[in-house]
């Protein structure tokens, strides 16, 4: 008897203890489902491969890895002197090209019409000397003065003269005209094609530097100098650090109490204050859960894939880090950036 009424306050104690645990999860629950919902996801893994555009011989390599790069920053060279050279050299035919396309729309020169009419009066001259002396032929012949032989003679000198005459005058009008229209196309269309081509050479002189494309840390120096690469062999591997994306996922039955734009706390292992967020995107598709994705109640046979930008200023979360994310289901849950600018137009 005397045990009993020692143990009856601990039972009593231990009942109320209960009785609140049992209320702080009711009210929990609740709350969770009417003003919030949890799931479980990773930081994003954003990585790309960086390589040339153009084959050669590596020149020069910028960065270690583990080091942070800027958008626009140098990060390495190939050797550009064979590209310099097809530069040149296409250079000079775009040129040359350019050069006689200049010359077939100008025509002919002054100086090469008046040798053109020098000449057609040449053969003015000529072709008239040799009708006279065919007509005197002619007029001695009757009289037996001349042999048949000088007539003849006097006779094909007449039309050989007059055939010059003609190539002459034609020779002229072809130096008045200039060049024909297909002649200035083809010509054009030379230059255009040797212009091309110079651009071509241009641009490849410009894919011997390698630049960073986003924001990032070099996971991977794939490449060192000296070597030789053929076109897309990656030199680096590039993590990219901006935007942070948090990849989620929830279940059908809370697939309708969310939206893009919604409000989002984003909690690490690594310490208490969270992140804050907000829904980018929410995948049409349902899909098996990764085997990856942890979460407090069991697996769905099915789920939908949400992506989640977070505000990271300190660059504290790591690609591929467990996080927890809580969606406020309030209704005034946008998340504004600095500028008062919502983060889904950053997406």
């Amino acid at each position: 008897m005397q045990t009993v009424k020692i143990f009856r306050p601990l039972i009593v104690s231990l009942s109320m203890i209960a009785a609140l645990a049992c209320g702080y999860y009711y009210f929990y629950h609740n709350r969770n489902n009417n003003n919030e919902i949890t799931v479980h996801g990773n930081v994003d893994i954003r990585q790309v491969d960086l390589g040339f555009r153009v084959s050669g011989r590596l020149l020069e390599v910028l960065f270690e890895e583990g080091d942070h790069v800027k958008m626009g920053d140098l990060i390495a060279k190939l050797d550009p002197v064979p590209y310099e050279q097809d530069l040149n050299n296409l250079k000079a035919q775009m040129e040359q090209a350019q050069a006689n396309l200049v010359k077939l729309r100008a025509g002919n020169r002054p100086q090469e019409i008046q040798e053109a009419k020098a000449q057609l009066h040449e053969k003015e001259v000529a072709h008239e000397n040799s009708r006279k002396t065919y007509e005197r032929q002619s007029e001695l012949v009757k009289k037996n003065y001349a042999s048949k032989q000088a007539y003849d003679d006097a006779y094909a000198a007449t039309n050989e003269a007059k055939a010059q005459l003609k190539s002459a005058q034609e020779a002229l009008k072809l130096s008045l005209e200039g060049f024909r229209q297909e002649d200035i196309a083809a010509g054009q269309a030379q230059f255009e094609a040797a212009t091309a081509q110079y651009h071509r050479a241009q641009t490849n002189l410009n894919d011997t530097v390698l630049y960073a494309p986003s924001d990032g840390i070099i996971l991977t120096r794939i490449r060192e100098p000296g070597s030789i690469l053929n076109i897309g062999n990656a030199v680096y591997t590039l993590s990219l650090t901006n935007p942070i994306w948090v990849r989620a996922y929830i279940s059908e039955v809370d697939l309708g109490r969310v939206k893009p734009g919604m409000r989002t706390l984003i909690y690490t292992d690594s310490q208490s204050t969270p992140f804050e967020g907000q829904i980018g995107f929410i995948s049409p598709q349902a899909e098996f859960t990764p085997k990856n994705i942890e979460t407090k109640e069991l697996r769905t046979d099915l789920v939908y894939r949400l992506r989640i930008v977070v505000e990271d200023p300190e660059g504290k979360l790591r690609q591929g880090m467990p996080v927890t994310v809580v969606i406020k289901l309030a209704q005034d849950n946008t998340v504004k950036t600095p500028n008062s600018i919502p983060l889904k137009s950053k997406i």
